[in-house]
């Protein structure tokens, strides 16, 4: 068994997150890749967290569409994630308070572990050591290695003293020598290279790539899912040489970060969709003072402030429209967290290059998730190219054409204050020397020829970026679309289906603007039948492909309900859509048991839950419904009845037991 997926499930503050670390930075310095994800909620406490955890003899590219193992650190993660487990898997549980009441699949391998006895010797104890017994047992039966576990702990709680440290490796091997005794390993037989990886997110990436490309100014206001990057520059600001500014609004932090790129700064700014728009005004103030700034776009659940903490691709269209009118701008896609790295680099020196705004655009997947990179992908020495930026200006007068009309368009750019460089930087439009051209002296054949200056840039920009190419096998079948983070996932699923007898490739854009419209209409002309996976409900991507291109993709695969894609999700239906079978959009059972959980945590309490789901036609509501049985928790006795609509997903009726 080459790979294991591992789901911890709980509320927030059960420790879930320090979990999954202590597992996968176990795995990521015995030589084995590691890619979790986390699916959590807008609470500080309480509510439901699922994170999955995958680890693999192989680099692995998504959170993966199966589960080996649970640690249900409460009883609703045993009622809601216990049937996944597959056969030869485990399921692990604090026996104090937990039960499966449940059925689950044959030959899955229940541990209950007895955590108030094997935590007494280290008390006092806080109830959330649960995890970390867990942990331990887990340990033993996917055949990590222990001591490695102990060390990651020690590194984990070094701040907090030896004390700290002795209690949590106790705690932890208590849990390994409990399942030892009581239990034999579930048969993995793991190659431990001992190459240590980091474990990183694509949000830390973002700030190493920045640093490394000589980043010295950084401003955000918190707004999730991009708070990772000014929580990671905050505490490296002095030791990096940055200047971190929090601002009141997305307003002040974008206009300081342009202000500081115009002043001869290499500097960033990051926010979420709606910061975002809060700050276009200035991306175009940028784009007309031909002031080099970075923004990083990290996508959430839209519109407004939509679902904070879940996964969507549905903000292109804001980013391709950012600001009023047309001026050079560069927006790049990155796909993969080592990637994020790179694309912080080459914004860097893009925006100075060709003195306009870089937008990266990434999402709280790539964003949030932590995976294992290979070492050598960071490097302290990277690229840096500061462009037409002159340092030295002879001139009788003082005044300087900032804006001068060049073949290029780029013109040559100078730090506020170096001698004889007097010019205007306004935001209206000017002249070769920032003089305006807006009111009394409006001129047209100016106006034209700036514009032109401007936007001469783009096709020299586009002969930096590397173009797109074709994935996979030539001549298949079937090729998948996709930009940005779903590039890993949709791989997988490519692999999938190649597995299965569909001769599939793939096709992915990391560069959205500009575009490279010569080279991918010449690959999409010789693909037989294209397919865009995106993450929103309208395929903002596909008609971006077909406004460049004139390629109308055959189908699309789009996701939008806040989780991330599954490379079985996407295998299945490319099989439907070759199939002729169109995809359906009424409520599935699980679906329908995720809304009937829905129910039961605001209107019906703690103790009771969903049970067995039955379809019925004929019922005068218009269309069939889901009549969906809801159970005492304990006793499993039947305290009602819900019906929730198949087709619209409403909840029409709820029903008490007599």
């Amino acid at each position: 068994m080459k790979e294991v997926t591992i789901g911890i499930g709980g509320a927030a503050g059960d420790g879930i997150d320090k979990s999954s670390e202590t597992l996968a930075k176990t795995a990521a310095r015995s030589g084995l890749y590691a890619y979790g994800f986390n699916s959590y909620q807008s609470v500080i406490r309480g509510g439901h967290i699922w994170l999955r955890l995958r680890l693999g003899q192989e680099k692995v590219y998504s959170q993966g569409d199966h589960l080996n193992a649970l640690i249900a650190l409460n009883q609703d993660s045993i009622e809601r994630h216990a049937p996944e487990v597959e056969s030869g898997g485990a399921i692990l549980f604090n026996a104090d308070k937990l039960k499966i009441n449940i059925p689950i699949r044959d030959n899955v391998l229940t541990v209950p572990l007895p955590v108030a006895q094997l935590i007494k010797p280290f008390a006092p104890v806080a109830p959330v050591m649960q995890n970390t017994v867990a942990v331990g047992a887990l340990i033993f039966l996917f055949g990590l290695d222990f001591d490695v576990a102990s060390s990651v702990l020690a590194d984990t709680f070094s701040h907090k003293g030896k004390a700290v440290i002795d209690q949590n490796v106790g705690i932890l091997k208590a849990g390994f020598e409990y399942a030892k005794e009581h239990f034999v390993p579930l048969g993995y037989q793991w190659q431990f290279s001992g190459k240590r990886r980091p474990y990183v997110t694509g949000n830390e990436a973002f700030s190493i790539g920045a640093v490394a490309a000589g980043c010295r100014f950084y401003s955000a206001y918190p707004m999730t899912p991009a708070s990772g990057i000014l929580t990671w520059m905050a505490e490296h600001s002095e030791r990096c040489g940055v200047v971190v500014k929090q601002m009141e609004d997305e307003l002040a932090v974008a206009n300081v970060c342009v202000g500081a790129g115009f002043a001869g700064a290499r500097a960033m700014c990051a926010t979420s969709g709606g910061g975002f728009a809060l700050m276009t005004e200035a991306i175009g103030m940028a784009g007309m003072i031909e002031a080099p700034v970075v923004f990083i776009e990290v996508q959430r659940g839209g519109p407004s402030t939509g679902i904070p903490t879940k996964q969507e691709q549905a903000d292109l269209n804001q980013v391709y429209g950012a600001s009023a009118g047309d001026f050079p701008r560069i927006i790049i896609a990155p796909k993969d967290t080592a990637d994020c790295f790179d694309a912080s680099v080459e914004a860097f020196n893009l925006a100075e290059k060709y003195q306009c705004p870089v937008i990266i655009i990434s999402d709280l997947l790539l964003s949030e998730h932590p995976e294992t990179v290979e070492p050598e992908r960071f490097k302290a020495e990277v690229p840096i190219d500061r462009g037409a930026l002159v340092k030295e200006v002879n001139g009788k007068n003082g005044h300087f054409k900032r804006f001068e009309f060049t073949a290029s368009g780029i013109s040559p750019r100078v730090v506020p204050g170096t001698a004889n460089a007097m010019h205007i930087a306004a935001t209206d439009e000017h002249d070769e020397e920032g003089i305006l051209i807006s009111d009394v002296f409006c001129n047209a054949a100016v106006r034209r020829k700036i514009a032109e200056k401007r936007m001469k840039k783009m096709p020299l920009a586009l002969q930096d970026l590397p173009a797109p190419h074709i994935e996979g096998p030539a001549n298949a079948d079937v090729t998948l679309v996709g930009w940005g983070s779903t590039a890993g996932v949709i791989r997988e699923a490519v692999e999938q289906l190649n597995a299965s007898g569909i001769r599939a490739n793939q096709l992915h854009f990391k560069y959205l603007l500009p575009f490279h419209s010569k080279e991918a209409t010449e690959i999409l002309k010789n693909c037989k039948r294209t397919i865009c996976v995106e993450m929103n409900s309208t395929g903002q991507f596909a008609r971006h492909l077909r406004a460049e291109t004139s390629h109308a993709v055959n189908d699309k695969i789009l996701k939008y309900d806040g989780e991330p894609l599954e490379p079985a999700g996407i295998a299945s239906q490319v099989r439907a859509l070759l199939k002729g079978q169109a995809h359906s959009l009424d409520v599935s059972p699980d679906e329908a048991r995720e809304i009937a959980y829905h129910y039961v945590r605001v209107y019906l309490g703690d103790e009771v839950r969903p049970g067995q789901i039955s379809k019925a036609q004929g019922n005068g509501h218009g269309e069939p419904v889901w009549n969906i049985e809801i159970v005492n928790r304990d006793t499993g006795a039947k305290s009602g009845e819900l019906q929730v609509g198949v087709q619209t997903g409403s909840t029409y009726s709820w029903q008490p037991a007599n």
